[in-house]
């Protein structure tokens, strides 16, 4: 006999707050009722396990979905534990319901922001309502002569519970989508999502499109017919179902039991990466935490590569998000990987999430084994780990500067590569060098000249031309007191002339050059050396660096603070000629007796705009310049040899 009834609602706005969430994140229901019969097999096998079910051999843990695009239905299917009538009372009427209820309550103030979300597990089974018209159980209990029993509502609301025509142990939930939905969901769809969800559920999910698959049967007997007219062996499809997941991945395994080859073909698998992964960590403990996952350190010289589903957050084998930075340290998501966290408080707030303790023990711990396994690499392969440090330098500098452990972790084996090829860590350009200073340039082809003197000094020159760079030797100078970076065009020694040599020479340039702010003094810097360089000291160079940041944040208006960024942030460049060099000796002897002005001055200009070609700052209207008058000197040389 059919029993009715209506669940008690006390608040009339449940629907309109779990649709606007789920709207938002359209294909999570699929995700929660699959999961729900996964956790119904997980049920029924462990009372088997412990001896208090029975099962017999050829008796597989399945689960199955089916989309019938005719009759507008999805069915989930398992064959697990199953409910008696009075179970399904309890679990559907009162404990799901009052799930629903308490997201509500929850949710309905942070409904704006869906992200504030992070599971959505806990709603399971009522998220069907959000997409269909009609929600029908038919379910039949492991317990003995426990008679099937279906349940149907069309709202959620009210409901009948009468007797099922199932035989087999195990629940079919079948949702009649709404018009709306039908328009959103198709067969495409729903292995798209069941591949991003349930990849790895631990039991076998098959999937069936029931429209497409008799289609395709009706197309294969057409064809084998038509063999069979013929006379003809017909070879067609083979209409064999098998599973869409894998249920044991990788990282469920012993990593003593891994290969190489297997954690370069998950890798591949599940990134669609075919660039080969650079190493890897393999996670597996019980204590103080479940947790396991691979995390891959990807080969990319590529910085500007998105981010997004690089870190994937797993509950028991079931996909709940990319990139939960309250779980994984934003800095990690450089790297790729799986986490499969089986204690992670899914259904909360990602406010809480941030004052979780469990939460701060495990980011910690994933930390601490990042480090450990970088410091491995490193002591134990030092020549890998600097074939590597191309790839995975973004990684550690921003890995440093984002996080006080890791930083205190890797600071001693963070590597700096030099003009030459050759890597350094900074106890070794300093302390083993015996210099207070580490040179650097952003530019080696550029700046060769000053590297030459720079390295005939002693120094090792180190190249930092990662957009990262900048802030990060700063951070280094502030975190090591004793550490100082300069870039090797901001320092050029040797012995100055005279006060009166200097002036006559500025007097000259700043004349020749229209320019009456060029600073410019006179070293003597060697005969084999250029006759004039640029010198940007390390101050004037950082201080050029927050012009351009707060360049993009003008605004062109009266009251823009911005506007006067050339008195805030001077552009200062100094020119410096080699009193050593026979050009800047006859230049001294040439300004008080010239008598072609115009020419000598297009010689001081000239020479000028040679050295801030070798600075790499010559604009291109300069270049012009050079070139043109270089091919002038060429074309005077050539007519003297002919």
């Amino acid at each position: 006999m059919a029993k009715k009834g209506t669940i008690s609602v006390t608040t009339e706005n449940i629907f309109p707050i779990i649709r606007k969430w789920l709207y938002s994140d359209q294909d999570i229901f699929i995700r929660e009722l699959v999961s729900n019969g996964s956790d119904a097999i997980a049920k029924f096998k462990r009372l088997v396990d412990i001896g208090e079910a029975e099962k017999s051999d050829d008796d597989s843990y399945q689960l199955h979905v089916n989309y019938d695009s005719e009759n507008g239905t999805i069915e989930f299917i398992d064959n697990g534990i199953g409910m008696t009538e009075e179970e399904v009372d309890k679990y559907i009427n009162q404990i799901a319901f009052s799930g629903a209820m308490d997201f509500v309550e929850k949710y309905k103030e942070e409904s704006t922001d869906a992200s504030g979300i992070i599971g959505h597990f806990g709603l399971g089974f009522y998220s069907a309502f959000m997409v269909a018209d009609k929600v029908r159980i038919d379910t039949k209990s492991f317990q003995k002569d426990a008679p099937a029993v279906s349940w149907v509502s069309e709202d959620g609301m009210d409901y009948e519970i009468a007797e099922s025509d199932r035989t087999e142990r195990g629940t079919t939930i079948t949702l009649t989508l709404s018009e709306e939905t039908k328009g959103i969901f198709d067969g495409g769809k729903i292995r798209g999502i069941l591949n991003k969800y349930c990849s790895f559920m631990p039991f076998d999910l098959y999937y069936s499109d029931v429209v497409a698959d008799r289609k395709r049967e009706a197309d294969e007997a057409k064809k084998k017919k038509e063999a069979e007219d013929k006379g003809e062996e017909y070879k067609g499809y083979e209409n064999t179902p098998s599973p869409i997941n894998n249920t044991e991945p990788l990282w469920k395994k012993a990593p003593k039991d891994c290969t190489d080859e297997e954690y370069k073909e998950f890798y591949r698998e599940v990134f669609h990466d075919f660039k080969e992964p650079l190493f890897w960590i393999h996670l597996n403990m019980d204590f103080p935490f479940h947790l396991q996952g691979i995390l891959y350190f990807p080969k990319t010289n590529n910085v500007y590569e998105t981010l997004e589903g690089r870190i994937k957050i797993y509950n028991h084998q079931v996909f709940v998000a990319d990139n939960i930075e309250e779980v994984i340290p934003e800095f990690l998501f450089l790297l790729r990987g799986c986490l499969d966290c089986t204690d992670l408080p899914l259904n909360v707030s990602r406010s809480a999430l941030q004052q979780d303790e469990y939460v701060k023990k495990l980011s910690s711990h994933i930390i601490t084994k990042v480090s450990a396994k970088l410091n491995d690499v490193f002591k134990n392969d030092r020549k890998a780990f600097e074939g590597y440090w191309s790839d995975i330098s973004i990684f550690v500098k921003y890995g440093m500067m984002k996080d006080e452990k890791f930083y205190e972790k890797v600071k001693d084996i963070c590597l700096f590569k030099s003009v030459d090829g050759e890597f350094f860590t900074i106890e070794e350009l300093t302390k083993a060098k015996e210099k207070d200073t580490i040179r650097y340039t952003k530019a080696p082809d550029q700046q060769a000249a000053y590297i030459s003197m720079a390295k005939e000094k002693g120094f090792d020159v180190v190249v930092l031309n990662e957009e990262l760079d900048n802030n990060f030797i700063s951070f280094l100078e502030y975190k090591q007191h004793d550490v100082k970076f300069k870039r090797v065009d901001a320092e050029l020694e040797g012995e100055a002339a005279s006060e009166d040599e200097v002036k006559a020479l500025s007097e000259l340039f700043k004349t020749a050059t229209g320019d009456d702010k060029l600073e410019v003094s006179a070293v003597a810097l060697g005969a084999d050396q250029l006759p004039a360089f640029i010198r940007e000291t390390e101050e004037a160079r950082r201080m050029a660096e927050m012009r351009k940041q707060f360049e993009s944040m003008r605004t062109g208006k009266e009251d823009d603070p911005y506007k006067d960024l050339d008195s805030m942030f001077p552009i200062k460049k100094d020119l410096v000629l080699n009193t050593d060099h026979p050009l800047v000796l006859r230049l001294r002897g040439m300004a008080s007796v010239a008598d072609d002005k115009e020419k000598l001055d297009a010689l001081c200009v000239h020479l000028y705009d040679q050295a801030r070609l070798a600075h790499g700052s010559l604009d291109s209207e300069g270049l012009k310049r050079f070139l043109k008058y270089n091919s002038e000197l060429l074309t005077k040389v050539a007519e003297k040899l002919s």
